[in-house]
């Protein structure tokens, strides 16, 4: 069977297609993968036209997807195939060697931080949340008990856990930047504390470029505590674009209101810089095209760069059965995204650290170019 080559363009609408429809894959297909967790899940990561990127495997949308995977050969490389055609070969990376350690006390360095896309290495500080024990108030996509359960994980990272494991990432596999998010503990830091204190730990063993996400803190004084304990970028992340959707979707999370975000952004901004405060925002939640749009000119007006992913449901979540966008929608999204982007020249390259850096979970970069 020859197989075609997969140039930049065909790869970046692929790279849609695929986050929105998923992918089949065998089980004895190895690499990386997620499932559960607090941030992006039920994904493996794949390149495809020399972008590394996270597409859904796990979700019941996956399983019926158009694209298959080949079984891999010995060197990752796979035949990617729509509805019996083949489209070109992608490459499943193989697990990072700092995978292979432990800590003293026997603790499996994936247990304390993971590598997202390329080169990117991702941890939940404190693997619980206030809301998330109680539907009433929980983000009804949210996963971050599931990985605890499942013994994949720990509570709680230390900050010498984390320096350790960040510089074995470095050191054994070249990691670039590093991402530390958390469940929000309190309704007064809302996680700023122990970001802070992990950051410093974090930048006394090794020189890496982080980001913190958490929600806005009551006082913004943390946002320059969090820059002088070594932060370089920050996340401060709104989910879905009108007050509406989110008091449905994330009725606790919505008690921080749009408007609320939007002055912690412009606090946030002359501390970090321009560009390095980002939001994360969930794609198919309900919010129209234009919804996300008009959010969208409104972030990058304040230097925030709006960081926009498709909506991929996780198994064991209230919105499990939820739609995914269709990638027409996300193409929608993201072209004139791009190109508003690429206007005030506020790019993803520039970002010091974090999910808009890596850009695995969305092909936003693709559309910046």
């Amino acid at each position: 069977m020859t197989v075609p080559t997969l140039g930049t363009l065909s790869g970046r609408k692929l790279v849609t297609d695929l986050q929105s429809f998923g992918l089949q894959i065998g089980e004895e297909t190895g690499g990386i993968s997620r499932k559960g967790g607090a941030g992006p899940s039920d994904h493996k990561t794949i390149t495809i036209a020399g972008q590394t990127i996270m597409v859904p495997v796990y979700t019941s949308g996956a399983r019926h997807s158009p694209f298959q995977a080949s079984k891999p050969n010995s060197s990752g490389a796979s035949v990617l195939v729509k509805d019996g055609q083949a489209l070109g070969t992608i490459h499943f990376p193989a697990a990072p060697r700092f995978y292979g350690l432990s800590t003293a006390d026997g603790i499996p360095y994936w247990k304390i931080a993971l590598l997202h896309g390329r080169d990117t290495l991702a941890t939940t500080v404190h693997q619980t949340c206030i809301r998330y024990a109680d539907r009433r108030t929980s983000c009804q996509f949210c996963a971050i008990g599931q990985s605890l359960e499942a013994d994949r994980t720990i509570a709680y990272k230390t900050p010498a856990q984390l320096a350790e494991v960040a510089k074995a990432a470095v050191d054994l596999d070249g990691v670039r930047d590093m991402v530390l998010t958390t469940g929000t503990p309190n309704v007064i830091d809302r996680g700023a504390a122990v970001l802070a204190e992990s950051a410093r730990a974090i930048k006394a063993a090794v020189a890496l470029p982080l980001q913190v996400q958490c929600e806005p803190p009551r006082d913004h004084t943390w946002f320059q505590r969090l820059r002088d304990a070594g932060a370089d970028s920050l996340g401060m992340h709104l989910e879905a674009a009108t007050q509406t959707v989110r008091e449905k979707i994330m009725p606790g999370k919505a008690t921080v209101s749009v408007d609320r975000y939007m002055d912690a952004f412009a606090s946030a901004v002359p501390i970090f810089g321009r560009g390095q405060v980002n939001t994360y925002i969930l794609a198919g939640l309900g919010d129209s095209a234009q919804d996300i749009l008009s959010l969208a000119e409104r972030l990058i007006a304040l230097g925030v760069y709006p960081f926009v992913v498709p909506f991929v449901p996780i198994s064991g979540t209230p919105l499990e059965n939820h739609t995914p966008p269709s990638a027409d929608f996300m193409k929608s999204v993201l072209a004139p995204l791009g190109q508003m982007l690429r206007a005030v020249n506020m790019k993803s390259t520039d970002i010091r650290a974090g999910c808009g850096r890596c850009g695995a979970c969305s092909s936003l970069s693709a559309y910046e170019q």
